[in-house]
């Protein structure tokens, strides 16, 4: 193989395809990514088995091949190159690649392509494209309600599957870990109609996202009861998914919570915030509402350093009312509502608490209460 590249172009795809390549490696040949040269091309390919990524970058090819090297020492290479600078990358006898650049030069051990895992795609059942905008908030509206829990490994990721929702047909993404569920949908993009229900795991919710930042066009997104594939913009994402079945999250969404609190978001935010500065892992990080006279009071109290206490005015339908929840995990969904006003709304003390956007909001949040 013997072909040139420009250092810019390069780095952009290794930065796309290396970051699948986990540190330590069981199998030295995962610690590599592919390289194919050929038809003006050169194809890069990393996998760790549950994901794979591709992509191509424009090159002038004097000699076609193929073979690997480590991933995230080429990626260090190339980073530090010049901007702009030319990339030279010539195999020697298949053991070792020479990288050249400037007055630069690299000699890398090679791994040969033969035993180079290929993640087979399968035959995907459904098939549609949606703006690449939206499927960034369905995931960012989701993603931090994914439980880190091994032995729930269902709930390692997040649940995407369609349905009819007041004679519409919406895409909806689920992500619980047993203490708050977030739920967010957007009308269901042709194609996807009837799709099963799939678990995407956590590192694959975290790659796309990193695929889509700054993204504005559309994906094609294929999904298989056991693989799904985004493509945008020339990169390739295939993945594994979870087996095994979600829970039941209809059973656990709250249907009678009749006590609305409205809060200015903002206020709010930062009063939990500053008043969970005294918290401890201890105690669990709780914080307590208390709502009387128009007014709610946040405190905590910690048996080493004090208590905190702040007021801000808000709409509360009955006359007294007092709740506990998990700071950190308040701050989380408070940081996922967009409009001025969060409304939550409350059974008692002791049951899942519903948070939503003021208005006809098309995500919602269950938080469980803590004992303060």
């Amino acid at each position: 193989m013997k072909v040139t590249l420009e250092r810019n172009a390069l780095l952009k795809s290794l930065g796309h395809v290396h970051r699948v390549v986990e540190r330590r490696n069981t199998y030295p040949i995962l610690a590599n990514v592919l390289l194919k040269a050929g038809d003006g091309r050169v194809d890069l390919r990393a996998t760790d088995l549950d994901i794979e990524v591709t992509e191509s970058v424009p090159a002038m090819v004097a000699t076609a091949g193929t073979t690997t090297v480590p991933a995230h020492t080429l990626y260090e290479i190339i980073r530090k190159l010049a901007d702009g600078a030319e990339v030279r990358l010539e195999t020697e006898g298949g053991e070792q690649m020479l990288l050249t650049s400037g007055r630069s030069r690299f000699h890398l051990a090679c791994l040969s392509p033969d035993s180079f895992p290929d993640l087979k795609s399968g035959t995907f059942s459904h098939e549609f494209s949606m703006p690449a905008t939206t499927l960034r908030e369905l995931i960012e509206r989701t993603q931090f309600a994914i439980s880190n829990e091994e032995t729930r490994y269902y709930l390692n990721g997040i649940y995407v599957h369609t349905l009819e929702v007041n004679k519409e047909t919406v895409l909806r993404a689920v992500a619980t870990d047993g203490h708050r569920m977030a739920r967010a949908e957007t009308p269901s993009p042709a194609g996807a109609r009837g799709m099963p229900g799939i678990i995407i795991p956590k590192k694959t919710v975290g790659e796309v996202l990193k695929l889509l930042d700054g993204a504005d066009g559309d994906v094609q997104v294929e999904v298989s009861d056991t693989k799904i594939r985004f493509t945008l913009d020339g990169v390739v994402l295939l993945s594994k998914l979870i087996e095994g079945t979600f829970p039941d999250y209809d059973r656990v969404t709250p249907k009678n919570n009749d006590k609305q609190l409205n809060v200015d978001r903002a206020s709010f935010a930062v009063a939990v915030d500053r008043v969970s500065t005294i918290a401890s892992d201890r105690g669990g990080k709780a914080v307590k509402l208390s709502v009387k006279d128009g007014n709610l009071e946040l405190s905590v109290t910690n048996p080493d350093h004090g208590t905190a206490t702040e007021e801000i005015a808000v709409e509360f339908e009955p006359e007294t009312f007092e709740i506990g929840f998990n700071a950190k995990y308040l701050l989380d969904i408070i940081g996922q509502i967009k409009s001025d006003n969060a409304v939550f709304l409350f059974n008692d003390a002791g049951s899942p608490t519903l948070v939503k956007e003021d208005g006809e909001a098309r995500a919602l949040y269950v938080l469980m209460p803590m004992r303060v």
